[in-house]
């Protein structure tokens, strides 16, 4: 008889339980290492900083996750297409950093298509617009004749950023928002974006696998270097590889 799924259960009332190991996740499915808690900021930033994530349904339990191996984005290998760069260096679109949380969540939780659900439900939106109020959430937003058009948002700890979602209504929207995210991390000594699980989407653009004990070795390194000023960036580069060094 096959073993059953022993899943560390964590306790709702005891934001301050810690996490197992992530070596004692699951690999099949790939990760799945806790269940139940709550969504506390203590805890999330907790798991963050140990290379944990939540990702559940709005109508399961509390799943917390960390795969190996861990898809990351290097800042300074960001594939920058063509028609990308020319998407970037059009005059017909506005940045911002951290003005409108509420719009990007809302965006990034619109089903991808008709009948499909969301697994950023109001439980996981609540949970991270109280990480922005404390500072921890990060939003980038691409505007157009006053419209939000693309955005991406995730949590910054120290000069560590941990990718959770993006959006595009219109062309390279969503595209636009990681290059300039890319842009202020690799400008302020930034190396490193999680993007938790690969895609091929995310493949094109430059992301690559490393194994998970290497992601939480620089993971603790990173968390703990103070943390950059968070604001837009001056002027587009014509690539994310050679630009002049600003402070942050």
């Amino acid at each position: 008889m096959d073993n059953p799924i022993r899943l560390h259960w964590l306790d709702p009332k005891d934001p301050a339980q810690p996490f197992p190991p992530a070596g004692r996740a699951l690999r099949d499915p790939n990760g799945l290492l806790a269940i139940g808690g709550d969504l506390s900021s203590a805890r999330l930033l907790r798991a963050y900083r140990e290379g944990i994530f939540p990702w559940f349904n709005p109508d399961e339990p509390i799943l917390w996750w960390s795969p190996d191996p861990r898809t990351i984005l290097p800042t300074q290998g960001m594939h920058v297409s063509r028609s990308l760069r020319r998407a970037v260096r059009r005059a017909d679109y506005a940045v911002s950093f951290n003005t409108a949380p509420d719009a990007v969540l809302e965006a990034c939780a619109a089903p991808r298509a008709p009948g499909q659900g969301t697994w950023l439900g109001l439980q996981m939106r609540k949970a991270y617009r109280a990480l922005f109020d404390e500072g921890a959430m990060k939003t980038v937003e691409i505007w157009r004749e006053g419209r939000l058009i693309g955005g991406v948002y995730g949590v910054a700890i120290g000069r560590m950023f941990f990718g959770e979602s993006m959006f595009s209504s219109a062309d390279d929207g969503s595209k636009i928002a990681l290059y300039w995210l890319c842009y202020f991390m690799n400008a302020c000594e930034m190396p490193m974006l999680d993007c938790q699980v690969g895609s091929p989407h995310l493949q094109r653009l430059g992301a690559v696998d490393i194994p998970r004990s290497q992601f939480i070795e620089s993971v603790w390194r990173l968390t703990s270097l103070p943390a950059p000023n968070w604001k837009v960036p001056e002027a587009a580069p014509s690539t994310l590889h050679h630009y002049p060094a600003r402070s942050c």
